[in-house]
């Protein structure tokens, strides 16, 4: 199922595509091929057989069926299925055309997935697209196969949102309701949203995160909450289109601009740890690939 997009390949896009995959395809075999499959917090597990309880089983495992028609303690048994499934959530609000680094936010966030996409595919693994705005603009269901990771990337590469505003509570709803097997969902945001004070969006990412393994990816750009002191100044707002004035002189105005912002990842921040959610936390400026290495190890440490 795909939902209705708009999708635009220009020379542009094809120069990206490739300068992607050549920069990506040795970090992915040399660094995340090895460690990849053991970031999934509790692997994908599918029913094998029933056995006989013994002292020391998981009680949550207890087939109660088998155990009435037997008389006797029966426990299910599962194997690790051969195949595991990601999903790449990329947040493409307008905010993400912002950045002071030498990319902007959005191309950071098509590089990330398109690593991430492929990552998963150098690991014969299922992987899937999902972009939102202010709305789920496009889907594409997990698969395998290193075309079908070129697809996501082009795909994400050319895609221009209908929508300008964030709502990522759409997509963790829509999420939740099309993945069908548990899935490790990698959502790619700064996540300065107005949402971050929305109890949907806790109870959106809670109730897919109950099941799923869910990993915030978050670009910060540090100037995203400063005001230059240069007077009178019009901010466009680039997910409303709205421009207001403001007197960035007033050390009052800019405190306040930076304390909206601070004030927005703290709450962002009250929602990961109380999900106990890993995050990835990704400096505009700098090399996003460091904070992206050290993720996969300390996963990899923390299952073995």
């Amino acid at each position: 199922m795909s939902v209705d997009s708009h999708h635009v390949f220009t020379p542009e896009v094809t120069a990206q595509l490739k300068r992607i995959e050549l920069t990506t395809a040795g970090l992915v075999e040399s660094l995340f091929s090895g460690e990849y499959h053991s970031i999934f917090k509790g692997r994908g597990l599918e029913f094998a057989d029933v056995r006989e309880y013994q002292p020391g089983d998981d009680v949550r495992s207890i087939d109660w069926n088998v155990t009435a028609r037997r008389g006797r303690l029966f426990v299910k048994e599962f194997v690790e299925e051969r195949q595991l499934e990601a999903l790449v959530m990329v947040d493409l609000s307008a905010s993400k055309s912002f950045g002071t680094g030498s990319k902007h936010n959005a191309l950071i966030a098509s590089e990330i997935a398109a690593i991430l996409a492929l990552a998963a595919t150098a690991n014969n693994d299922r992987v899937g697209l999902l972009l939102v705005t202010d709305r789920v603009e496009y889907f594409i269901p997990p698969d395998t196969g290193r075309r079908h990771a070129m697809r996501l990337v082009l795909d994400l590469l050319a895609h221009k949102p209908e929508g300008r505003g964030t709502a990522l509570s759409q997509g963790l709803r829509y999420a939740d309701k099309v993945l069908r097997q548990r899935t490790t969902v990698f959502l790619i945001s700064d996540f300065l949203t107005g949402e971050s004070a929305d109890p949907e969006l806790t109870r959106s990412a809670r109730k897919l995160a109950w099941y799923h393994d869910l990993v915030p990816i978050r670009l910060i750009d540090p100037s995203a909450g400063q005001l230059p002191n240069v007077g009178m100044l019009a901010v466009d707002d680039p997910e409303t289109g709205l421009r207001r004035v403001v007197n960035t002189s007033r050390r009052t105005v800019r405190n306040a601009w930076k304390e909206h912002t601070e004030h927005t990842r703290e709450r962002m921040d009250e929602l990961f740890r109380d999900l106990q959610l890993d995050v990835v936390d990704i400096d505009t400026r700098e090399e996003y690939l460091p904070p992206l290495i050290g993720f996969f190890r300390h996963r990899a440490r923390i299952q073995r």
